[in-house]
């Protein structure tokens, strides 16, 4: 049975670190207790990850808005958006099926936002992102 993806990531983590470090039993950080490092160190990375999202949010929106723009509108993202987005990705990440599911939910979207004309959908995102900012 093929492991998940996550596992082999954490095997070739913990191969890597074998390498730098020798064979241990520790959990690597601050705190003697492994439990706080590993919470440190998950907060750590979840703390990275969403800098890293909201600023290529910003980056991919200032292509199109001013800077202040781009700001109003990956703040003012709705609990119900992040939710649902955080949903879905979890969904994705947790199985291949799950992965297909969404993948086809999103070329689905992507078929059904080419139907109209561009300038009308251009119209229709510009509007929604307006809205978005104004909040």
């Amino acid at each position: 049975m093929s492991k998940h993806i996550t596992e082999r990531g954490a095997k070739q983590v913990r191969k890597a670190a074998r390498k730098l470090n020798g064979r241990t039993k520790n959990i690597a950080g601050p705190s003697t207790n492994p439990a706080t490092n590993l919470l440190i160190q998950d907060i750590l990375l979840r703390s990275a990850g969403r800098l890293t999202r909201h600023t290529l949010e910003k980056g991919l929106l200032r292509r199109r808005y001013d800077a202040e723009q781009a700001h109003r509108i990956v703040k003012n993202r709705s609990m119900l958006q992040t939710l649902a987005t955080y949903g879905v990705t979890k969904l994705a990440t947790r199985s291949l099926p799950g992965a297909l599911l969404v993948g086809g939910g999103l070329l689905a979207k992507t078929i059904y936002d080419r139907s109209f004309s561009s300038h009308e959908a251009r119209r229709e995102g510009d509007k929604d992102l307006a809205e978005q900012a104004k909040k």
